[in-house]
């Protein structure tokens, strides 16, 4: 017991609206359901979690968990409820903090663990697209102050790894003990297959159809993480581990859930980190920043890729830091900051032909960064660009036009998105017939994409139709699209963000 209240429970007690006794009961009830009928608690004991920092014993913070995450219908780990015995808790971090005394959101050891128990909240709710009231994205500064030391650190994958197959973790929260088995070399080869499988669903489908599936799979991952391999299997597990979060979260950013996609992105910065891979902790940062700039919020944006880069170490291949510089030439361009942002992609271009090299075989995550992609990327940031210069709109068709040309590999999301960027581009370039053309070819395949980014971007394409909304075919057009668009979300996770 700390003596200092837990603000962390008490925010999120708050946001639920029980009374301590009512709490006390739900626990009870849930816990008598979950295979613990002989927990008791009552009014007092609840009080002192909030008011005195008591932290109750296991299985009460999974209950906990549990609980919240019903309530309001947003995952809620123990992490969230400041219920993890380690340091202080109860305080809300800042950077480094007597909470977490190693300056990350959780201790190293931890992260099997987190991975476990946050998909399992997450299946759990099997509510896609709703997010309660409370949930937030963190701030990228939040993020990379938290984060900046640790991964600057060498990789934490040696032989003094604490071993979680040890009989005194049998107790540790979120774990299924069954599943902490050995699995050998064929078994990672067939999630490594999963992992392309799922990766090219997403390009083709968008997040929606297949995001319960990859949270599953990644679930799986977490309990064999428990059982403590040979380091050269735990290295690849972990690698596992890292491209199915990396997948969960940008699934979940497709879909509209901001702060789920978020805590996705450091999952798997944790993952790629522990096992020994900074440059995917520093791809995985990077998602989190494209989050950002879509969410428009360029400036966080730069604060992540600052630590994406840094980050990644020397080890980065140059295509890496190419699609990094894109990122941030996007992020730049959100900002109106033109030189800047043409001086960026400027890096990207010299980063991007610099790794033709034939010993350069990039990473499986990299190998869909390609030629169309970063001429996408480059469309992408002369057409934000040209909503403070219009003269930009000329340089955002032709790379449009490039991607597009490139673009036959069944990646419709990334087509529809260059679509987009051609259709706004030829408006703001008072090019309206044109406009019309590449607006309803996007249109034609949004109805078989999950993705809510490409009707995110179809809205910020709309805005642009209302000076030309006397011209006939764009009248067709504007009532085309509000017939398609789907409803506005609530006070969900689009709200929120």
């Amino acid at each position: 017991m700390s003596g200092q209240p837990n603000t962390r429970l008490s925010d999120l007690f708050g946001l639920a609206g029980w009374s301590k006794g009512e709490l006390a009961r739900l626990v009870n009830r849930q816990a008598a359901a979950m295979g613990h009928p002989q927990l008791a608690t009552d009014t007092s004991r609840v009080r002192r979690w909030i008011d005195m920092g008591e932290i109750p014993r296991d299985p009460v913070p999974r209950v906990l968990a549990a609980l919240f995450t019903e309530r309001l219908g947003r995952v809620v780990t123990i992490e969230d409820l400041g219920l993890v015995r380690h340091g202080r808790t109860g305080k809300r971090p800042r950077g480094g903090s007597t909470e977490h005394p190693d300056g990350v959101p959780w201790a190293p050891e931890r992260t099997a663990e987190v991975l476990t128990e946050f998909t399992g909240m997450d299946l759990m709710l099997n509510r896609r697209g709703l997010v309660g009231a409370g949930a937030a994205l963190a701030a990228g500064s939040a993020l990379t102050g938290a984060m900046h030391d640790w991964l600057h650190t060498d990789p934490a994958l040696t032989t003094e790894t604490p071993r979680l197959d040890h009989p005194l973790h049998a107790d540790s929260a979120g774990f299924d003990r069954y599943e902490a088995a050995p699995i050998g070399s064929q078994e990672i080869e067939e999630l490594e297959r999963s992992v392309e499988v799922f990766r090219a669903w997403d390009a083709a489908r968008g997040g929606g159809l297949q995001r319960k599936a990859v949270v599953g799979q990644l679930n799986e991952v977490g309990g064999m993480l428990a059982y403590h391999h040979p380091p050269h299997l735990q290295r690849r597990l972990w690698g596992v581990a890292a491209n199915l979060a990396v997948l969960a979260g940008w699934m979940s950013h497709d879909v509209g859930l901001e702060p789920t996609a978020q805590k996705y992105f450091i999952i798997a910065a944790h993952a790629a980190r522990e096992g020994g891979d900074r440059p995917r902790a520093g791809e995985a940062l990077s998602r989190a920043a494209r989050q950002m700039v879509h969410l428009g919020r360029p400036d966080e944006a730069l604060d992540l890729l600052k630590l994406a880069h840094s980050g990644s170490g020397e080890e980065a291949l140059p295509r890496t830091r190419a699609m990094f510089h894109t990122i941030e030439a996007w992020a730049q361009a959100s900002m109106g900051k033109g030189q800047a942002m043409r001086r960026t992609l400027g890096r990207a271009e010299d980063l991007f032909v610099s790794d033709r090299g034939p010993d350069q075989e990039p990473p499986d995550w990299m190998q869909t960064f390609k030629d169309e992609d970063l001429y996408g990327m480059h469309a992408l940031a002369y057409r934000t660009l040209a909503e403070f210069e219009p003269d930009a709109a000329v340089h955002a068709q032709h790379y449009a036009e490039k991607a597009l040309s490139l673009r036959i590999d069944g990646r419709e999301r990334s087509k529809i998105f260059d679509h987009l960027s051609m259709a706004s581009a030829c408006f703001i370039a008072d090019d309206p017939e044109q406009a019309d053309r590449y607006a309803r070819l996007a249109l034609m395949s949004m109805g078989s994409n999950s993705s809510r980014r490409t009707w995110d971007r179809l809205r910020e394409m709309y805005r642009l139709t209302a000076e030309y909304s006397s011209y006939p075919r764009i009248q067709e057009l504007r009532e085309e699209i509000r017939v398609a668009l789907p409803r506005p979300r609530g006070k969900g996770a689009g709200a929120q963000a």
